[in-house]
Order: C-alpha cells, then structure tokens, then sequence
C-alpha cells in the first residue's frame, strides 16, 4: 500500500518494502562454506603434520617414536574430524585436537612449533565460524 502523505510511487518516491531477511553473510549456504572451512583446516593440518615427520627427523634431531606415533595418530584424528564437520561436536573435538598437538610438543620442540601455527589458524576458522553463522 502507498502512503496518501508520499502519493504514488514513482522513480523518486519508491514503495514501502518490507526489508528483507537476507542472509548476513551474503552466501548460499552459509552452513556448508563453514564445514568447508573446518573440514580443509583440519585436513590441511593431518597432511602438513604427516610430511613433516621426515625434514624433523633429518633436521630437527632425534624423533622418538612415540612421537611419530603421536604425529600419525594426531594426523589420523585429524582427517577423520575432517569428514566430520557435520556433527555438532566436531568443531569442539577439532579444539581438543589443537590442545594435543599443544601437548606433543613435550616429545619434540617442533610438535609445540606446528601446534601453536594450527591453534592460530583453528582460532581464526572459529572467527570466521561466528563471525558468518552469528
């Protein structure tokens, strides 16, 4: 309906619209760039953390194998999150898995090195996650 104060609507004097309930974040599916997100940090980090044991044996020094243990299961929990991300609980479980990359860094100084990098970028992917999804 057109305002008897304003008259008609013309290029000058548009009609009233409702505003509309757009997305804030402009995208399709905001939802799904989000798990995007999650799902290619986290495999990013397994696949960064699995071509790292060999240049931190040569030149890092001694890397017991507990510690390329903890690396290929670290590497492993991360790919499996990975194809995760649709569960609720896979962003706090991606959390705990930069908390024990964290803790790896007791076996070799480079573990702690690679977990702050991914800690930073995790904290970024959780900005993002709020920032889009609100």
């Amino acid at each position: 309906m057109t305002d008897p104060e304003q008259g008609p609507p013309t290029s000058e004097n548009p009609p009233a619209v409702d505003p509309p309930t757009a997305r804030r974040s402009g995208l399709r599916n905001p939802e799904r760039a989000v798990r995007g997100l999650g799902a290619g940090t986290l495999g990013l980090e397994a696949l960064v953390l699995l071509l790292a044991i060999q240049p931190i044996r040569v030149v890092g020094g001694d890397l017991s194998g507990a510690a390329i243990g903890a690396v290929v299961a670290l590497a492993v929990a991360g790919f499996l999150l990975a194809g995760m991300m649709r569960r609720p609980w896979a962003w706090n479980a991606g959390t705990v898995l930069q908390g024990l990359l964290l803790l790896a860094g007791l076996l070799h100084w480079s573990l702690f090195a690679l977990g702050v990098i991914f800690a930073l970028v995790w904290a970024y992917a959780l900005h993002v996650r709020r920032v889009i999804l609100g």
